[in-house]
């Protein structure tokens, strides 16, 4: 074990847990491990060591007439035959791998406080796995069962193990089940590992093909562009019984395709707010579905400023972009003198989303309005219908939280991003309605308090004293100090409309 390299990655997961931000691990690999390519070799990969590439006499590596890196996955032999190897357990790749993983496990128990651990949402065992190469006969769905899932649950006992039974092991499907390209496509999804339950919880990773190949998707995306492929995700979580996360979602932001990031991105985000498009939302909020969570690829410093041997090489040193193999999706990079400035529209990224729900979230949408150049995206208005909530929201952003109560006394949590100052927000709810929500008190329905972390950020706080009952929350920064007959008005219509849309009682407004 290379416990200096364990201490480095112990101290960078604190960091981020000191700034509030709830941290999994994942065992990351991409085409195996670099060892497999040579010093020459246009691509590359990371994750195992060394003695696992030699562990077996794999040919030499070769894509042949490859456009993108992610083709060795199906084109390059000593990539498929590692991969092959690894889920067979031959020269006890698997075993050394779980051991690796029980020890990193258990070093990070040992090592950060009972709190700090607290906060350690749980576990991706593995990224993106694919079979490398199918026994004869096998299909994708049949490797799933016989392979995949008994690798997942030797993982699990080796969390148990390391102290970490009450954190579920976040486990991917074959990385081609929700390929968008219908040739990709393989049967999967875990669909016969039965009901997950609390020890588990889906993650898959979404990125749209056709718009990165750029030439099967012509155009950009639009509303709902991704509403199916997202469903899929929760349909198939909600049938294992677990939680979903996309665990990867993300658009080149430099190239011949980069123009289509503002509304593939837009598209990606709505999708984990609903499962809805924006034009039917207001419509049949019923079936929205619930919110999934998602980590946008990625977050990279040091975007443009690299200096990466590529293989070892020193003739070949990777500087530009997010240096992995030509990639360049980081929403971040440092200016000049240092400084962590964004590379994607801030009202596309800083969102109001549900952080915690009590009860159960029925339905959700957030209107961020980010550009596509000069064009500002709004795909999800406020019908015409709501007069007086549509004059509210006017031409700025806004979300609304449909949900039922639970039992629990825990206050619902909104996020408020850095736009939505409390002095300037308004919030319109059954549970109250205010313009410019008053720092939180147990005694205070509607609210604002600080978000864990010192970074400065905010939440809206929503408590309701009941169970099983039917609440909303409209969140704006519309309106300037509107007047009280107009937050009347909203109001008495959001009520409306939610008893109309939603087959329970609501409290009315008053």
């Amino acid at each position: 074990m290379d416990t200096a390299y364990l201490a480095a990655a112990t101290e960078q997961i604190r960091a981020f847990l000191d700034a509030g931000i709830r941290v999994y691990p994942d065992f990351h690999q991409d085409l195996f491990s670099r060892y497999l390519f040579g010093t020459g070799s246009w691509y590359t990969g990371d994750g195992a060591p060394k003695w696992a590439a030699e562990a077996a006499s794999y040919p030499r590596e070769s894509c042949g007439l490859c456009l993108f890196w992610g083709q060795n996955i199906t084109q390059n032999t000593a990539v498929q035959k590692a991969q092959y190897d690894f889920w067979h357990d031959a020269h006890g790749l698997q075993d050394a791998f779980l051991a690796t993983a029980q020890a990193t496990m258990a070093h990070l128990r040992r090592n950060l406080s009972a709190q700090e651990f607290a906060e350690i949402a749980g576990f991706d065992p593995y990224n993106e796995p694919y079979a490398g190469g199918y026994d004869p006969g096998q299909t994708s769905r049949a490797w799933e069962r016989d392979l995949l899932w008994p690798f997942y649950t030797r993982f699990r006992a080796r969390m148990d193990a390391a102290g970490w039974q009450d954190k579920p092991a976040f486990v991917e499907p074959n990385l081609f089940w929700n390929a968008n390209i219908p040739a990709q496509r393989q049967e999967g999804g875990l669909l016969d590992a039965g009901t997950l339950g609390p020890g588990y919880a889906f993650d898959t990773h979404f990125y749209d093909q056709k718009a990165i190949s750029g030439i099967l998707m012509w155009g950009k995306a639009a509303d709902g562009q991704y509403a199916a492929d997202f469903a899929a995700v929760r349909d198939r979580s909600a049938a294992a019984g677990t939680a979903a996360l996309v665990g990867e979602f993300g658009h080149p932001l430099a190239g011949v395709v980069a123009d289509k990031a503002p509304t593939v991105l837009k598209a990606m985000y709505q999708a984990l707010d609903s499962r809805l498009p924006g034009a039917g939302w207001w419509t049949g909020p019923a079936a929205s579905g619930p919110v999934l969570s998602g980590t946008q690829w990625q977050w990279d410093l040091y975007n443009g400023r690299h200096h990466e041997l590529m293989n070892g090489n020193p003739g070949k040193v990777l500087t530009g972009g997010d240096a992995w193999n030509d990639e360049d999706l980081s929403a971040v990079r440092l200016d000049d003198s240092g400084n962590p400035v964004l590379r994607q529209d801030a009202r596309l990224l800083d969102r109001l989303y549900p952080g915690a729900t009590a009860g159960t979230a029925l339905a959700f949408t957030y209107e961020d309005r980010s550009r596509d150049g000069s064009t500002t995206l709004t795909w999800n208005p406020v019908p015409a219908s709501l007069p007086d909530t549509a004059e509210l929201v006017g031409t700025g952003r806004y979300g609304l939280l449909v949900w039922r109560s639970g039992d629990g006394t825990a206050p619902t949590e909104l996020h408020l991003p850095a736009s939505f100052p409390p002095t300037a927000t308004t919030v319109v709810s059954d549970l109250g309605t205010v313009y410019g929500p008053p720092v939180y008190t147990s005694a205070t329905p509607v609210a604002v308090a600080p978000e864990p972390g010192g970074t400065g950020s905010r939440r809206l706080l929503l408590t309701d004293a009941d169970s099983g009952v039917l609440h909303y929350a409209l969140v704006t920064q519309g309106a300037t100090a509107p007047s009280a007959d107009l937050l009347a008005g909203a109001r008495a219509e959001l009520a409306a409309w939610a008893a109309a849309r939603f087959p329970a009682a609501v409290r009315p407004p008053g």
